[in-house]
C-alpha cells in the first residue's frame, strides 16, 4: 500500500515538474501581453484555432464562460468595475493563451478571432532528457493498459451489485457493478434502448450530491471526472444494449450524500438521473 502510494507520487512529480518548468520558461519570454476589453453590458466573443479546454480569470469581476461540457472553439467575456485581471485559456491540444482584460464602459470591438502564433506555448513539456520521458509515458501506458484490462474483465462477468436502474421513454439506464480495486472505483453500466429511435448520447456525468440541512434545504452538486472511460458509446441504435465502465479514484459518502448519474441525450429530451445510495458506493464489490 505504501509502495504503490510512493511510486505513484514519483510518477505525478515527474510528470508535472517539466510542465512547471517548461512553463516558467514560456513567461519569461513573453512578457507583453494583448489586453482585451470588457463591460457588463455585452459578450465580448473570442474564437481560438483549437475547441477551449479550460478558461481562468484572475479575479471575480471578469467572468469568462465556455462550454465544459462540449469543446467550442468560442468562449464571452465580461466584465465588471475594477481593477485589471489576466485570462488564461488552454485549447484541447494544450496550446496556452494569456491576455490581461480590463474593464471599460464603451466598447469598439467585440469579436476577438485568435489565430495560432497568438499562443504563448503548449502546457505538454518539452524534456530534452528522453529517459525521463520514457519513464514517464511508460508509466501512463501501463496504467492504461491495467485499466483496459480490468474493465474488459468487469464486463466479462455476471456479478451484480444490486438493482439500480431507471428508465425514461424506452431508455433503461442502470449501474450493473461498482467495483473497488487498488485506488479506484470502477462503475459497470448499462444502456438500453427499448426505443424504436436511436439514442445519441450528448453525456453521462457522475456527481455526489449533498442534502443540506436546516429551514431552507438545498441541494448541492459536484461533478466527479473519470479518469479512464471503456468503451463509452456515442450512440445506441434502436433495440441494442451498451454496457461500458468508468473508473473514478475512490471515494466514500456520508449519509447526507448520494451520487448522481446524469445521462444527457444530444439534440433530445429522453434524459434521465439515476440516484445511487452511499450504501453501494461505501460497499463495492
Amino acid at each position: 500500500m505504501k509502495k504503490h502510494i510512493i511510486i505513484s507520487a514519483l510518477i505525478i512529480m515527474s510528470a508535472i515538474a517539466p510542465r512547471l518548468c517548461w512553463a516558467q520558461a514560456t513567461t519569461q519570454t513573453n512578457t507583453v501581453l494583448d489586453t482585451i476589453y470588457a463591460n457588463d453590458t455585452k459578450n465580448v466573443a473570442l474564437f481560438f484555432p483549437e475547441p477551449i479546454r479550460q478558461g481562468i480569470t484572475g479575479s471575480d469581476n471578469f467572468v469568462f464562460t465556455y462550454n465544459r461540457e462540449k469543446e467550442q472553439y468560442f468562449g464571452l467575456l465580461q466584465a465588471k468595475p475594477g481593477k485589471e485581471s489576466n485570462l488564461l485559456v488552454v485549447n484541447r491540444n494544450g496550446s496556452i493563451f494569456s491576455y490581461i482584460v480590463r474593464y471599460k464602459k464603451q466598447l469598439s470591438k467585440l469579436n476577438y478571432f485568435i489565430p495560432l502564433s497568438n499562443s504563448i506555448g503548449n502546457e505538454k513539456p518539452l524534456v530534452s532528457d528522453s529517459i525521463q520521458t520514457a519513464t514517464v509515458k511508460d508509466s501512463v501506458d501501463n496504467r492504461t493498459y491495467y485499466y483496459h484490462k480490468f474493465c474488459s474483465y468487469l464486463l466479462n462477468r455476471n456479478q451484480r451489485i444490486g438493482r439500480i436502474k431507471k428508465r425514461n421513454e424506452g431508455i433503461v439506464l442502470s449501474v450493473e457493478n461498482i467495483v473497488f480495486d487498488k485506488e479506484e472505483l470502477y462503475f459497470v453500466i448499462q444502456i438500453e434502448n427499448n426505443s424504436t429511435l436511436d439514442y445519441d448520447l450528448n453525456f453521462l456525468n457522475l456527481s455526489i450530491e449533498t442534502r443540506q440541512k436546516g429551514k431552507k434545504k438545498s441541494l448541492q452538486s459536484l461533478y466527479q471526472e473519470p479518469i479512464y472511460k471503456h468503451h463509452l458509446p456515442s450512440k445506441i441504435a434502436e433495440g441494442k444494449m451498451i454496457r461500458f465502465v468508468y473508473v473514478l479514484p475512490k471515494f466514500s459518502l456520508s449519509n447526507d450524500r448520494r451520487a448522481i448519474l446524469e445521462l444527457n441525450e444530444k439534440d433530445g429530451e429522453r434524459n434521465i438521473e439515476l440516484k445511487i445510495s452511499h450504501r453501494y458506493i461505501n460497499n463495492p464489490n
